[in-house]
């Protein structure tokens, strides 16, 4: 159920010429909003693509959002390849929605948006928390725990 706010919103994005439309996997057209804290309700593109995010998360036993040129990112890739996982990797500056992709990982609580690291489907979080689990020596286990790496 929308709230008086929300359909205010709505009728607000719908009433500019500015906002593109684009087709849900249901078929229905809805908006594409450009910003997702609109008055505190969160468009529906955005919902799909946390629930995107969710599914991609989801598909393997590690999973890290990325951009190609954070130099952070190339880190923790290479930091989960030398413990010998093969996480599935989403480059977001090479994905036609990886803006909208950022700011779903930010709704879901991923601050910085990238890198952004899901293990056996959960967030584990950013480059810093994901050294510090390296460090006191849990990433290897919840990799293992994961069945991301077998030794």
């Amino acid at each position: 159920m929308q709230t008086p706010l929300c359909m205010q919103t709505s009728r607000a994005l719908l009433a500019n010429p500015h906002y593109e439309t684009y087709v849900h996997p249901t078929g229905r057209a809805h908006v594409w909003v450009a910003d997702a804290r609109v008055s505190g309700c969160l468009p529906t593109f955005l919902l799909y693509l946390m629930d995107r995010v969710r599914e991609l998360a989801s598909k393997k036993a590690a999973v890290i959002f990325t951009k190609s040129s954070c130099c952070m990112c190339y880190s923790i890739k290479t930091l989960f390849y030398e413990l010998g996982a093969s996480p599935a990797i989403h480059e977001l500056d090479q994905d036609p929605y990886g803006r909208d992709m950022e700011r779903a990982l930010r709704a879901l609580g991923c601050d910085p948006s990238v890198p952004a690291v899901f293990i056996g489907g959960r967030f584990v979080g950013s480059s810093k928390d994901v050294i510090s689990l390296h460090v006191d020596g849990s990433l290897k286990q919840m990799l293992k725990d994961a069945k991301a790496i077998w030794f």
